[in-house]
């Protein structure tokens, strides 16, 4: 049996609750699950096999910044190519080009072939980039308003058990079957993610945009503009990006200079923050079900600013590497909570018809505020030192809390429950109060597949 399909009837067994009812949840999930770990296998195994036949670290470092760059440029494109196409088919479309764009690195023999190697590496990451605010545009569609936030922590653990795995077997399967197995283990991946996806889901099809890349991309901004919860959010996203890019280098300076740790360490670090993920995943899928989005990413933030703290600051008890693992692993659970509510949140309050175009908006604002705090990290640290820095890292999150919570907060609107972020009134199907109405659940209209 296929490992997408034993892991998919896995999932139907026993009592399901929430978005685990939906099949098509379960097999968009699924999909994705084995399409991202396909990525992490490819993403970890070519750098090494770059300094493997290069030598060069400079090199090495080129085929990083490849893998990360298509992200930051190409999201406008790909959330207008999410909301203008189908986006199950356009998933499928996705996948068959990633196997096709794989096939020129059988004719890589060496470091002449590096430029190969760097073409291929980008565009992955930029075909990924593309299948990500589809995926996430496609989900409210699929479950009700209420378990959208439930959903999106589902997605986030699939997505760390992905990371956990593929990061884990992409050195190994580099190392045991050459290039060609990683390249044949990566083409599977897509290929079954293909076949999960070739039966219909029974959604509305999105309206066709038919203007301008760049007019349908300002359409998406002006979204933003115009509803108010969607407006509320984009300082919190541009504090929690900021606050990833601070993280992202001064981790390694704490992991080197606080705990005396090197390369090992530092891999083994970010790797556990999977482990917290996976269990945050699982926990938050509970959580989701029992407050609004606007509350979880305020109380996750919180968590999380306390719990970063907490893990800077307990070098100056212990610089034990297995206590500072277990804090590691712990911080990936609030992660989830903060990603679950994040999403919820933009997704619930943006129509369906832009919805990819306001996600990638989003994506970009995160992308761009964490190239900010990269570029910031070293400056500040100099200027407060290192125990500072990593204070004010953390405070960031708290801060991007605290206005969640405010933004967000439970109001009265015409009498009934609502969210100060918006002031839609309910959705008759039972949805979160203070969303945009038509904007989250799945259609009854059992004649309109996508």
């Amino acid at each position: 049996m296929a490992p997408g399909k034993g892991l998919l009837k896995g999932l139907q067994r026993g009592p399901l609750k929430g978005p685990l009812k939906n099949p098509d949840f379960r097999r968009l999930w699924t999909a994705g699950f084995v399409s991202e770990t396909g990525d992490w296998i490819f993403m970890i195994a070519m750098p090494v096999f770059v300094y493997r036949l290069t030598g060069s670290v400079s090199a090495t470092a080129t085929n990083f910044i490849l893998e990360l760059l298509p992200g930051l440029l190409l999201s406008p494109v790909a959330g207008v190519l999410a909301d203008r196409w189908d986006r199950r088919r356009l998933m499928i479309g996705v996948s068959l080009v990633q196997v096709l764009v794989l096939l020129p690195l059988l004719a890589v023999d060496g470091p002449g072939d590096l430029y190969l190697v760097n073409i291929v590496t980008c565009a992955q990451a930029a075909l990924a980039t593309v299948f990500q605010p589809a995926k996430y545009a496609l989900l409210p569609s699929l479950v009700a308003p209420a378990d959208v936030a439930a959903a999106n922590g589902l997605a986030s653990l699939g997505g760390n058990l992905a990371r956990l795995l593929g990061a884990s077997c992409g050195g190994f399967v580099l190392a045991g079957l050459g290039l060609p197995g990683v390249l044949v283990i990566d083409a599977a991946s897509f290929l079954l993610a293909v076949a999960l996806l070739a039966r219909p889901f029974r959604v509305p099809r999105p309206a066709a945009a038919r203007e301008r890349v760049w007019r349908a991309w300002v359409a998406g901004l002006r979204e933003i503009r115009d509803r108010r919860g969607l407006r509320l959010m984009v300082l919190p996203v541009g504090l929690i990006g900021l606050a990833q890019g601070l993280f992202a280098v001064l981790f390694v300076v704490f992991v080197t200079e606080r705990l005396g740790g090197g390369e090992g360490e530092t891999g083994l670090l970010r790797g556990v923050q999977a482990i917290g993920g996976m269990a945050g995943g699982a926990v938050i899928g509970v959580l989701a079900r029992r407050t609004d989005p606007g509350r979880l990413l305020g109380r996750a933030l919180l968590v999380f600013s306390a719990m970063t703290a907490l893990t800077w600051n307990s070098a100056y008890l212990t610089t034990a590497i297995w206590f500072q693992a277990a804090l590691f692993a712990v911080l990936g659970a609030p992660g989830i909570g903060v990603f679950a509510g994040r999403m919820a949140i933009v997704q619930l309050h943006t129509s369906d018809a832009t919805r990819g175009r306001v996600l990638a908006s989003f994506q970009s604002v995160f992308d761009g505020f964490t190239a900010l705090g990269m570029a910031l990290a070293g400056s500040l640290a100099g200027l407060l030192g290192l125990p500072l820095a990593l204070d004010v890292q953390a405070a960031l999150l708290g801060v991007a809390g605290l206005l969640a919570l405010w933004h967000f907060r439970p109001t009265r609107v015409a009498g009934v429950a609502g969210v100060a972020g918006d002031v839609s009134p309910p959705s008759p199907d039972g949805g979160p109060e203070g969303c945009v109405a038509g904007a989250g659940g799945r259609s009854h209209d059992a004649d309109r597949v996508a």
